[in-house]
């Protein structure tokens, strides 16, 4: 596969998008200002806004480039299995592999959430939705094995609890005792799969 080759107008929009990032990810959004995003890029002050109108319009280019969501869908897509148990386990572990590296990436959901109240997220949520519609066809083929809950939901709660032991696993995981780390995971999908009820 050829490499891709960027214009220089395209090469100093990405040194802005990714300088932007890491700023915003060590200060916060409000904590980096554009001079700071400029000086990191190599750019001159006044030539940043040839390509973005404003610091929030480059937050958002951010967003798009570095939101997990991103990383999040083609993992759910490669999950293997015969069963939805099997598909759902495998589909677990390879979220939380996908995002072991990139323990930042609630600092970014924090921002949008906390600081903007959430208004870029329909906009991402349109760019993932056909990978999530995809997704949902793995719980549609195997949909004999399901109670009837609706598909939308199926998907939404199992992204939730990833979510759950994701960010509980960064919050409190240091202080649990290591005995509570073993299999945790499994545990979360075995809740997921069965509840909590002794049947």
């Amino acid at each position: 596969m050829g490499e891709i080759v960027l214009s220089r107008g395209e090469r100093t929009q990405y040194e802005i998008v990714e300088s932007a990032n890491r700023l915003f990810l060590e200060r916060g959004y409000h904590g980096t200002s554009m001079r700071q995003i400029a000086e990191s890029a190599g750019v001159a002050l006044g030539g940043i806004y040839n390509h973005f109108a404003s610091k929030e319009d480059i937050f958002r280019a951010v967003l798009l480039a570095h939101h997990p969501f991103f990383d999040i869908m083609p993992a759910l897509l490669q999950a293997q299995g015969d069963t939805i148990e099997e598909v759902l386990r495998d589909a677990a572990k390879r979220l939380v592999g996908t995002l072991e590296d990139r323990k930042d990436f609630l600092n970014l959901m924090f921002i949008e959430l906390v600081e903007f109240k959430s208004i870029h997220l329909p906009e991402i949520f349109t760019h993932a939705f056909p990978e999530v519609l995809k997704f949902a066809g793995r719980f549609t083929r195997l949909q004999s094995q399901l109670r009837p809950i609706p598909l939308p939901i199926l998907v939404r709660s199992f992204i939730g609890l990833f979510f759950s032991y994701v960010i509980t696993e960064i919050l409190i995981g240091e202080q649990l005792p290591r005995e509570w780390h073993e299999n945790a995971l499994d545990h979360f999908v075995d809740i997921y799969l069965h509840g909590v009820m002794a049947r």
